[in-house]
């Protein structure tokens, strides 16, 4: 409203927007403990853990049951997915997408992006970025998919962060 604010007791809390008052109430982050290798179209749907490194999900977290990621809370988050190629084969194109449902069922790819791995040996490293609107925890879900023209590895570990993803919850829906 243009109030300037000179101190702390001239702060009208009733003035701040809830994202600000709350702060981040959820984030988490999952990746992959055991490489695997892949060709064609691929759900990631085994082999997932949440970080145990030196790392503390805040507030509930999300569940993972078969590659399939539900939220705790409804709200608008980000999803950072990072996945690490190394090249068995050479290949044109390696990544994946961020698939979502909002029944429950039917998953669509809404966001993804790819790398090319020209040589034997070669590594790569693949990000994709999605906000999400979660208006409905039982029916609103995420998974992750990857593509490989050839015969790759994903890379994985269980120590660090090699392959995995990030979810913030921004603000409400």
């Amino acid at each position: 409203d243009g109030t300037l604010l000179t101190s702390q007791s001239s702060l009208d809390s009733t003035k701040l927007s809830p994202a600000i008052t709350a702060g981040i109430t959820e984030m988490d982050n999952w990746r992959l403990n055991t490489a695997y290798t892949a060709s064609g179209i691929n759900y990631v749907t085994s082999n997932w853990e949440r970080n145990d490194t030196t790392f503390e999900k805040i507030g509930t977290g999300l569940t993972e049951s078969s590659g399939i990621f539900s939220f705790p809370s409804t709200g608008k988050y980000l999803i950072l997915w990072q996945m690490s190629w190394t090249s068995s084969n050479p290949s044109n194109f390696v990544g994946g997408y961020i698939r979502v449902t909002t029944d429950n069922s039917t998953y669509t790819r809404r966001a993804e992006n790819f790398d090319d791995l020209q040589a034997n040996g070669a590594n790569g490293a693949v990000n994709v970025m999605l906000v999400v609107d979660i208006e409905n925890i039982s029916t609103h879900k995420v998974r992750f998919e990857t593509e490989a023209q050839a015969s790759n590895t994903l890379r994985a570990d269980s120590g660090r962060n090699v392959t995995g993803v990030i979810f913030i919850r921004l603000g409400d829906t």
